[in-house]
């Protein structure tokens, strides 16, 4: 048993419009559940859009929100000119630049832009230079959602407790974890930090429009890292019951309030 970022939701003011602006940006197809969406990044990883009252009500919280809503989701492809083309796909669809794309400080090609319902995108390259043609489309070789936390030590120790696996730890500054194929990377940040790397304003209130899904193997996996979760510091907000789509899911929040959905498949 040990916790995995399978699939990334965020709440959007219109499912459809979120829906072309994502495969749009992504050059990547989309499933529609009627009041849902959910989109494979290249195999890095699974974003879905949610109607942001309706994901705020399965989560039992107010969907009110406003301000930097404490996350950065992240592309990151291999070369600068694919995070050239990331952007030009981003904004030639509604999006605004927040960062152009422009080497760091330290070397790091980034670019970070907002979506049209509001999620902030940092895009990077993991090498320097282009070295070779830009793919059609470019394909991320990963995905990673970075949580703006009060103390990043102590947000590494709950997930710890839930069986994650430490990969790069900065103490307070940086950690994250190692990731498996198909599933999105994990790392946490203090907020101001984050904001700041991201180039907005650190300030803001409410619900953050994310929740954060893992798929268990099976009810006594979902009951044990609900369980886990609760002793680590955590809160179970909904305790696992059967969905009416046939899972057996719950829920429960992380020390600084992100939100989790542990569920499985199992009948």
């Amino acid at each position: 048993m040990a916790l995995s970022l399978d699939i990334i939701t965020i709440g959007v003011p219109q499912v459809e419009a979120a829906c072309a602006f994502y495969t749009s940006a992504f050059s990547s197809a989309a499933t529609d559940h009627g009041h849902t969406a959910s989109l494979d990044l290249h195999g890095t990883g699974q974003l879905a859009l949610h109607q942001i009252d309706a994901l705020a009500a399965d989560a039992d919280t107010s969907p009110v929100t406003s301000g930097f809503r404490g996350y950065v989701l992240s592309s990151i492809v291999n070369q600068p000119a694919e995070v050239k083309a990331l952007l030009d796909a981003a904004t030639a669809h509604g999006a605004t630049v927040i960062k152009p794309a422009k080497k760091a400080l330290f070397g790091e090609f980034t670019a970070v832009y907002q979506a049209p319902d509001g999620a902030v995108w940092k895009l990077a390259a993991a090498s320097k230079k282009d070295t070779d043609l830009v793919p059609d489309p470019p394909r991320p070789t990963e995905t990673a959602l970075f949580l703006g936390v009060a103390k990043p030590k102590a947000s590494k120790t709950f997930y710890e407790t839930l069986g994650m696996s430490v990969d790069r730890d900065y103490g307070d500054k940086f950690i994250d974890f190692t990731i498996a194929d198909g599933v999105c990377r994990l790392g946490l940040l203090p907020r101001k930090a984050l904001a700041k790397d991201a180039g907005v304003d650190e300030h803001g209130d409410g619900f953050s429009a994310l929740v954060l899904t893992h798929t268990a193997a099976s009810r006594d996996d979902v009951d044990t890292l609900l369980a886990a979760a609760d002793s680590a510091g955590g809160r179970v907000t909904a305790e696992a019951t059967q969905t009416g789509q046939g899972d057996y899911a719950g829920h429960f929040t992380d020390p600084d309030g992100y939100h989790w959905r542990i569920t499985t498949h199992d009948r």
